[in-house]
């Protein structure tokens, strides 16, 4: 029997690449992301397995669409056997006194509280499903350890993703639900293309940053995914090798 994994932010960049991954693996994959047009472009990107991918477009800031997303997962497949909680934003470099509320909402509603609510759901449904227990990785960030200079809110939400994949590896442990997070650093992708030409460093000045291939990150992200649920890597970092991350600053 196919096991069942759901991954959000799975239209682009790290979720569709980690998403094609398992597909091509054989998982059944429920493809979560906010467009629908997106969401379609991975599963024809997916081939010959795209006849395992299922894409529900979903708000994840939205506990609603969130709690009708997992509905439709139990109805359909009557269980879960792995999440990637993927889905984040990230903002433009901005100073604490600049940020405004609206844009630290944004960024805490889908970094955070969408994270949460999608763990909250997959936990609720890893325990009462039969055999009981699933996976569980978060993706973290570089950020979750050291910011990065006009980072306050992104940087505050991934260190908040720590907190939640500890507490919820602890909260697993009596139902073989295992937790862990990867915390990657500049991955090529639409998302970092501002890194190679040129971002802010702590020391005031702006520089080139290195990045490696996206493979290095589904490479990590599949060991995880593949472990037995007697094993878990509690947290994982993958990185270009010459970023600055240890000693940044």
């Amino acid at each position: 029997m196919s096991k069942i994994a759901l991954v959000t932010g799975a239209s682009s960049g790290i979720g569709k690449a980690c998403a094609l991954a398992l597909l091509q693996e054989g998982w059944h994959v429920v493809l979560v992301g906010r467009r629908a047009d997106a969401l379609a472009a991975t599963v024809t990107e997916a081939g010959p397995n795209a006849g395992q991918a299922h894409a529900i477009p979903t708000d994840l800031s939205r506990e609603s669409e969130v709690q009708a997303l997992f509905e439709q997962v139990r109805s359909r497949f009557g269980r879960l056997d792995l999440v990637f909680n993927n889905a984040g934003i990230s903002l433009p470099y901005t100073l604490p006194g600049d940020l405004s509320g609206d844009e630290w909402r944004r960024a805490v509603d889908i970094n955070l509280n969408g994270a949460f609510y999608t763990l909250s759901h997959a936990f609720k449904l890893m325990q009462e499903q039969s055999p009981q227990g699933g996976r569980i990785i978060n993706n973290g960030s570089i950020s979750a350890h050291v910011p990065r200079p006009g980072s306050i809110a992104y940087t505050a939400t991934k260190h908040a993703i720590s907190g939640l994949t500890r507490a919820a590896s602890l909260d697993g442990r009596p139902y073989n639900i295992a937790v862990g997070q990867i915390d990657i650093g500049n991955v090529a992708s639409d998302m970092t293309i501002k890194m190679a030409q040129g971002v802010h460093q702590a020391d005031l000045s702006i520089k080139a940053e290195p990045r490696m291939d996206m493979s290095a990150v589904v490479d990590t992200f599949m060991t995880m995914a593949r472990l037995p649920l007697s094993a878990n890597i509690l947290f994982t970092t993958v990185m270009a090798t010459h970023m600055p991350f240890v000693g940044r600053g």
